[in-house]
């Protein structure tokens, strides 16, 4: 009896240990279940924090990597938009200025222009508007016509009116006209149905076989010999040679010197002026009238320093007229003959295409035909040069209208570009085209006020000429008294 009450309460005893355990256990993996609840909840509060603040980072990464990206060009970086005369003659054609492709057809190089730029912020500022406008506008800005050169011109027809300031301007016993051709790799490039030589060439033939039987003629090429590498490049700038005259004009003669050269090497511009200079040297301005014509596509790439040159040769014992034609030239090219046009007292004309180019040789061949009646004393007409003043007038300013409604088109043809490759919003694009009209108004009034400007400097030349006639035949009547 005892022994089975002892077994008993050893049973309970081992009971009740086996129960404290159990619930042990049981509180513990109740204490663990509720740690790592906690842990768990803290894991993904700090796990949305970090994507939030990731996101943030993101986004201002963004945010900055766009307002680099405009900042990359500043307002200050892009020339003004010119409005006033000077301005407008001086700017020089933009890399979709006088395209033939339509803008619409160059989304690609708009689209590749506009990477340093970047899209306009959501809220522009006005310089942003500005920038952009600006930019815009140099992409398409188109040439005008030089006033000044127009001017010249009317002086150029007066030649030989012994009234005209400067004295290389009048005609002489003797006249004697050098052409000064490009002969360097580049007029190898198409224009019209054949390469920019072939249209030189046939130009300043079709010229020169026009000039007075009396007149001495010369060709002097350069550029001729090797080719545009570097291997080449001394021996193509030292290739400038006289392949013709001075002699007066024999069309099979001629016509062996025109194919003894084609387009070749480098562009020793400034060289080919020295040899000129010292060619003409001989010519005397007191008993020779002398016109040299400088046609050429590029620039000076032979260290030399044509602007220089010309100056110098403008101011030699010869003193002669040195009218250059810039014959499908870039704006680098194009600047720098339009400054050896200046610094000579010259003229520049710009010549797109085989048409234009001989307009500026038939300019020259009025010329001769003046000189042609003055041998023969044959007297200036004042009234019918300012009728031909007048058409000169006419044909700027349509010339500097059609220009501005070219660049208005263009200017307006790119916003809608803009819009469609995301660069612009279209509310963005409407306040350009109201800008850009805002630009376009002030150019007009600019053309109007130049036509207004030239017929007043074309009167007074006119009048003074008048006068000077006048006062020459009272003179000429009293000494016959």
């Amino acid at each position: 009896m005892f022994v089975q009450k002892k077994w008993f309460v050893f049973l309970i005893v081992i009971l009740l240990f086996t129960l404290l355990a159990a619930c042990g256990d049981s509180g513990n993996n109740n204490a663990k279940s509720e740690t790592d609840k906690q842990e768990e909840k803290e894991d993904n509060q700090n796990k949305k924090e970090n994507s939030i603040a990731s996101n943030d980072k993101n986004e201002k990464e963004v945010k900055s990597a766009e307002s680099e990206q405009t900042e990359k060009v500043k307002l200050k970086d892009l020339s003004p938009i010119p409005t006033d005369v000077d301005g407008l003659a001086k700017q020089t054609a933009g890399p979709f200025g006088g395209d033939e492709k339509s803008i619409y057809d160059l989304e690609q190089k708009i689209k590749k222009k506009f990477e340093k730029l970047g899209p306009m912020s959501k809220n522009p500022t006005d310089n942003e508007y500005k920038k952009y406008l600006r930019f815009m506008y140099w992409l398409v800005s188109e040439n005008y016509p030089n006033p000044q050169d127009t001017i010249k011109k009317w002086e150029f027809a007066s030649f030989g009116n012994p009234d005209l300031p400067d004295a290389k301007y009048h005609f002489k016993e003797n006249y004697n006209i050098e052409i000064i051709l490009d002969s360097s790799g580049s007029m190898a490039n198409p224009a019209g149905s054949g390469t920019r030589m072939d249209v030189a060439k046939e130009s300043i033939n079709a010229f020169l076989s026009q000039v007075p039987e009396e007149a001495n003629v010369s060709l002097r090429v350069y550029g001729h010999k090797g080719t545009g590498s570097d291997s080449d490049k001394e021996m193509s700038c030292d290739a400038i040679e006289q392949v013709y005259g001075f002699d007066s004009f024999k069309e099979g003669k001629f016509q062996n010197a025109l194919d003894k050269f084609q387009p070749s090497g480098w562009t020793p511009l400034a060289g080919a002026l020295k040899q000129s200079k010292k060619a003409l040297s001989k010519f005397d301005t007191k008993k020779n009238t002398n016109l040299i014509y400088v046609v050429s596509d590029g620039i000076e790439t032979c260290g030399g320093d044509p602007v220089k040159v010309a100056k110098s040769l403008a101011n030699s014992n010869a003193k002669p007229i040195i009218n250059i034609i810039g014959f499908q030239t870039d704006a680098e090219a194009q600047k720098q003959l339009e400054k050896m046009a200046e610094v000579s007292g010259g003229i520049f004309a710009s010549a797109d295409n085989e048409e234009e180019l001989q307009e500026e040789f038939q300019r020259a061949k009025e010329v001769l035909e003046a000189w042609e009646e003055w041998k023969e004393d044959a007297l200036n007409d004042a009234d019918y040069m300012e009728v031909e003043n007048s058409f000169d007038i006419m044909g700027l300013h349509n010339d500097w209208s059609f220009t501005t409604l070219g660049t208005s088109n263009n200017l307006n043809r790119l916003a809608n570009v803009m819009k469609d490759i995301g660069i612009i919003t279209h509310d963005q694009k409407m306040e350009l085209k109201d800008r850009v009209d805002d630009v376009i108004d002030k150019i007009d009034e600019t053309v109007d006020e130049l036509e207004v400007t030239l017929q007043e400097i074309s009167k007074q030349k006119i009048t003074e000429m008048k006068k000077s006639i006048k006062e020459r035949f009272e003179n000429e009547t009293k000494k016959n008294k």
